[in-house]
């Protein structure tokens, strides 16, 4: 209740909840007053225990370590999705070539993270939620592609590429997932980097499950199955993260 009464505030930058204690961390800009009487109106007997200024807070620092775990992942994403639009290709592989676009779309919340940090936590739910339309986007096309190649006749991809790739993007995405889950951040944006790579994780197994298939069936199948099942992970991130932007 206290969250969707704050949020939409933009003198709010961040929420910090403990709720053991029920102690209500709020770090704004401007008097403190109203947003007391926004919490007030509840009737949770609530009551202010400290008021610090801004300038002891040590915001800054926290925005800087943000800023350079987002740039890390951005990079990481950046670099798989090229590699992956690549070899997709190159290979014939649509699995390949649908986690690339997942790649795209991650870094793409990455860049919308970056523009969030040290704004208000409105700002943070709106960024959030354009990265879920736009996730959604890749993925209606990404089923539009899929249904094309199921329909007409393709080569069988190359297996032995699937799979590598597909591991070194597991070990990228690994390596991403390991970072932000090392951030105790859990506003809207950040819980939307985490969902996107969890998923990533997922998909890059999956990929190369589908790999192995192809070298067993001969068949290109199982890769177009694999790209079926990624943009429908893809989308139920989509929605999961315009669930949290609400």
């Amino acid at each position: 209740m206290i969250r969707l009464r704050l949020e939409a505030s933009e003198n709010i930058s961040s929420l910090h909840f403990d709720i053991p204690q029920r102690i209500l961390e709020v770090c704004h800009s401007g008097d403190y007053l109203p947003i007391f009487q926004k919490i007030d109106a509840l009737q949770l007997d609530a009551s202010v225990l400290e008021t610090i200024p801004v300038h002891d807070i040590s915001s800054e620092g926290k925005d800087s370590a943000e800023r350079k775990l987002l740039w890390q992942v951005l990079s990481i994403n950046f670099f798989f999705f090229a590699l992956e639009i690549l070899a997709g290709f190159i290979a014939n592989s649509m699995g390949l070539v649908a986690d690339s676009l997942d790649m795209l779309a991650d870094s793409f919340v990455y860049a919308l993270a970056l523009f969030a940090v040290g704004k208000a936590a409105a700002r943070k739910k709106s960024v959030a939620g354009i990265s879920g339309y736009f996730q959604l986007f890749l993925a209606v096309l990404g089923v539009i592609e899929v249904l094309r190649r199921f329909l007409g006749m393709g080569d069988v991809p190359a297996f032995q590429t699937m799979i590598v790739v597909s591991v070194l993007a597991l070990i990228g995405n690994a390596t991403c997932l390991y970072l932000l889950q090392k951030s105790t951040n859990s506003e809207a944006h950040m819980q939307a980097s985490r969902i996107f790579t969890s998923n990533d994780v997922i998909i890059n197994i999956g990929v190369i499950v589908a790999g192995v298939l192809v070298f067993v069936t001969h068949s290109r199948i199982p890769d177009l199955a694999i790209g079926t099942i990624v943009f429908f992970i893809v989308a139920r991130g989509a929605y999961r993260i315009l669930q949290i932007s609400r």
